[in-house]
């Protein structure tokens, strides 16, 4: 047997419902100028029964008074100015969805004046009646009036709805903001209220707006009977944090869930979350701001050709930034990311144009010797600075090959083609992470610190240094842009270990400390950076949280905006960093800059480690690779979990 493929026929709707729908389209497209008239005809209307039925009820001779042309006369009078009157008082401009007290209240009052107009003309017409007569008339015309509009408002509910299917939704917040959606929202074509929910028991089991309160706690029961398909959150006056954990666990329960913004917002006059205005990262961490004595570094870079390498990064770009205001020839800037690099230069291009440098943008790997080598000699770069690394510690802990191949064997192509071509200084920027390093990242670091070393000692041509420092506040790597965007998503705030620290260091003072540090060296030096007292990475994100203007979820607060997460030290973290490896250091002639001399490796050490780590690359093999690390780098050993936490 076989299967038509013929689809079902949709049976057509009957007369009656065709019908339906044509009085409805005809209800629902009035124009503003037709749906006045309607309202005045119904005003005319009932004032002409509220006349005649309350000369009825109260025994008065009706037929008297209407028989003759002027008791026509009267009445029509009575219509014409009742008529005026509500024009006048704008009552047929009110929309039916927007009637609250206010309107109510001018049907009161045109049911006041067509009652004195009544009165007034009776006394004309010499037809005068008992004053209760038409104090009746008022009440009575007031009550049609009112209940009029009710009834109008139902009909053109009821006519809105049939014209198709309506987004059910729940409205969660039955305050000042709620009540104001409901009523917007129940002659909307497309949108259907069904009710509301509310945290303030006062609120629950009552009928606001015509729609019941229900508990929050029931909405899953409420979304699956009354079939809801979105649920609106009408508290603009919670935070931001709140509205963002109720949404997730509405979205957990299948529904989609969208957020009112306050009337402040909407006008203007309250900054939305996203505008926020970001810390200054010295206010932040409570650093003064420090002197840059920048002059000997612009004596030393001035009418050079500088190369920075990892110019698209966080440290490379400001490393960019301040050597263009110590007037180079020329600036290289060398780059893997091609969007960073075209960001970078398009930032940079105006600042070179005004000083007079020359901008090349160089799009490459630095374990490319052939490239490193016609970048250098084209452009004849005389002070190299290296900043490029890949330094996110997870992603190099389970990258360990990469990682190596570009921070160690990438700083000795770069520092070997550098001194081939007899560059007059090379600053390789490095890490508090290469002090006895527990992940691949700071044994990498370590290495490229090595490396340096060795070359430094056996070049008579090119001085060599290292600069070692902390966490710079904003750059790709810091926690600190991780923080602000969980709290702008409600958090919560995940913090490794609660007793866990780091040193922190702007990028501007980072950077311009690296600059004097490398016009300073003669050779050799290993400069660290002054960085303060560690920084509690907890009481960082305490503080955070307070900044944005939120307030601290905890045992002593449970009703705070965004909470604090423990998940624990990730393979290869320290507890605490360090900054110099051994003991004491040489003050130099800058306050925040130290010398400290280190062990370092011989000739033959060097090209052994390089030798071993090449063949290690070359066959995919990261455990000879970390073995390498494990041999040459004091320290090391390469974390299999991470450390277990000590509270």
């Amino acid at each position: 047997m076989t299967q038509s493929s013929t689809p079902p026929k949709t049976a057509k709707p009957g007369w009656y419902g065709r019908l339906r729908a044509a009085l409805s389209r005809r209800v629902t497209g009035l124009e503003r100028t037709e749906k006045r008239v309607v309202f005045v005809t119904v005003d005319i209307v009932l004032t002409a029964f509220a006349y005649c039925a309350t000369l009825a009820l109260l025994g008065d001779p009706l037929g008297r008074i209407l028989g003759g042309w002027v008791g026509v006369l009267t009445l029509s009078l009575l219509l014409i100015m009742t008529a005026v009157t509500s024009v006048i008082l704008k009552i047929p401009n009110i929309r039916l969805n927007a009637y609250d007290a206010k309107g109510i209240g001018w049907v009161g009052v045109l049911s006041g004046i067509s009652a004195v107009i009544a009165a007034a003309l009776h006394r004309i017409a010499s037809a005068p009646l008992d004053p209760s007569t038409f104090v009746v008339f008022g009440l009575f015309l007031f009550v049609l009036l009112a209940a009029s509009r009710l009834v109008m408002l139902e009909l053109l509910i009821s006519f809105y709805r049939m014209q198709g299917k309506r987004c059910r939704v729940l409205i969660y917040g039955a305050g000042t903001t709620g009540m104001q959606l409901a009523r917007a929202l129940i002659t909307h074509d497309k949108i259907e209220p069904v009710a509301f929910v509310d945290d303030n028991p006062s609120l629950q089991n009552l009928t606001i707006a015509g729609l019941p309160v229900l508990r929050p706690v029931d909405i899953e029961a409420i979304a699956a009977e009354r079939k809801v398909e979105r649920v609106l959150l009408a508290m603009p006056s919670l935070s931001r944090p709140k509205q963002t954990q109720i949404a997730r666990r509405l979205q957990a329960q299948g529904l989609d869930v969208q957020a009112l913004p306050s009337f402040s917002q909407l006008i203007g006059q309250e900054p939305l979350i996203e505008k926020l205005v970001p810390l200054s990262p010295a206010r932040l961490m409570g650093r003064a701001v420090v002197d840059r004595q920048t002059d000997r570094a612009a004596r030393e870079f001035a009418g050079r050709a500088v190369m920075v390498t990892g110019g698209g990064g966080s440290i490379g770009s400001e490393l960019c930034r301040q050597v263009l205001t110590c007037a180079p020839r020329k600036l290289v800037i060398f780059e893997l990311s091609e969007l960073a690099l075209y960001e970078t230069e398009k930032a940079l291009a105006p600042l070179a144009q005004d000083a007079g440098v020359e901008l090349v943008a160089v799009l490459g790997s630095i374990t490319e010797s052939r490239l490193v080598r016609h970048a250098i000699e084209t452009h004849r770069v005389e002070v190299v600075l290296h900043a490029a690394a890949y330094k996110h510690v997870t992603l190099v802990e389970q990258n360990p090959l990469v990682g190596l191949a570009n921070n160690v064997l990438g700083t000795w192509t770069l520092a070997r083609e550098a001194e081939r071509a007899g560059c007059e200084r090379f600053v390789l920027v490095s890490s508090d992470k290469a002090v006895r390093p527990t992940n691949v990242m700071g044994a990498s670091k370590r290495l490229a610190e090595l490396v340096v070393q060795d070359l430094a000692a056996r070049s008579n041509r090119t001085i060599f240094s290292m600069v070692r420092f902390g966490n710079v506040i904003g750059s790709s790597g810091s926690v600190i842009p991780l923080f602000k965007d969980q709290i702008a998503r409600g958090g919560p705030v995940t913090v490794t270990h609660r007793d866990v620290t780091r040193f922190f260091m702007t990028v501007e003072e980072a950077v311009s400390l690296v600059l004097v540090a490398g016009s300073m060296a003669e050779g050799g030096e290993v400069y660290v950076l002054d960085m303060g007292n560690p920084v509690r990475i907890w009481g960082l994100a305490e503080h955070l949280i307070s900044e944005h203007g939120y307030t601290l979820r905890s045992e002593d607060n449970p009703d705070g905006d965004i909470d604090i997460v423990e998940i624990g030290l990730k393979p290869g973290e320290k507890l605490h960093e360090e900054l110099i490896i051994g003991e004491g250091h040489l003050t130099t002639r800058h306050e925040k800059i130290f010398c400290v001399r280190e062990a370092a490796l011989s000739e033959i050490e060097v090209a052994s480690a390089i030798r071993s780590l090449r063949e290690a690359l070359a066959t995919g093999n990261s455990d000879a690779a970390a073995a390498v690390a494990a041999r040459w780098v004091e320290g090391y050993r390469r974390a299999a979990a991470a450390e277990p936490l000590r509270g």
